[in-house]
């Protein structure tokens, strides 16, 4: 469960003596996230590893940000209630912003299930003036459960795991993502190269 402790206060912003535009020039590159969203075994942290690999060997700084992973750490106290996806969301959001305001392309994969949140996540880049970019890692729930890698979907339709996404918690999904891609019909390799033909003429890269 989270914490329901109170906002801070007697706190101000501090600004460096590098502007954002400086730091783009001198590392010639700007910064941006790259939000993957989609169901459990949709293969969005497949594509989003990929992506950062290839990303990393043309001199493109990147770094993926995992659902998963994050549990580990940061967000370890939050269990999996409509109120702490929401606010494991939030904090990715916070996160990847602090990635792409350092010229770095913060690549995320998380559920995201709720669009709300995916959208807060926009508005928080958008705000700053940094650019976000939804990635709708698509499959039906039937594609997905037969992959089932970590036999989740076999253990939640059991009955083993409470709220879980496509099952028995919804998934909504993007209505207007700027990367659709139908995983169950595309390579890895083709995958990547949609996004990073999105982000060439976009000029982002």
């Amino acid at each position: 469960m989270a914490s329901n402790t109170s906002p801070s206060t007697n706190i101000t912003w501090h600004d460096g003596h590098v502007s954002r535009e400086e730091r783009a020039q001198l590392l010639k590159q700007k910064g941006l996230t790259i939000w993957f969203t989609g169901l459990s075994a949709s293969g969005k942290s497949t594509v989003a590893s990929a992506l950062e690999q290839h990303l990393l060997h043309k001199g493109v700084n990147a770094y993926r940000l995992d659902g998963d992973n994050i549990r580990f750490g940061l967000n370890k106290n939050l269990g999996f209630s409509p109120e702490d996806r929401t606010e494991n969301i939030r904090r990715i959001a916070e996160v990847s912003k602090l990635f792409a305001d350092s010229s770095a392309i913060a690549i995320t994969s998380f559920i995201s299930p709720y669009r709300s949140d995916r959208e807060s996540a926009r508005k928080l880049h958008n705000e700053a003036g940094l650019p976000f970019v939804e990635v709708f890692a698509d499959v039906p729930v039937s594609v997905a459960e037969d992959r089932d890698p970590k036999g989740l979907y076999k253990k939640a339709r059991a009955g083993e795991i409470k709220e879980f996404t496509g099952i028995s918690a919804p998934y909504e999904a993007p209505e207007s993502p700027e990367i659709h891609i139908r995983t169950d019909q595309k390579t890895i390799a083709e995958a990547v190269e949609q996004i990073v033909s999105f982000l060439a003429q976009n000029k982002y890269i």
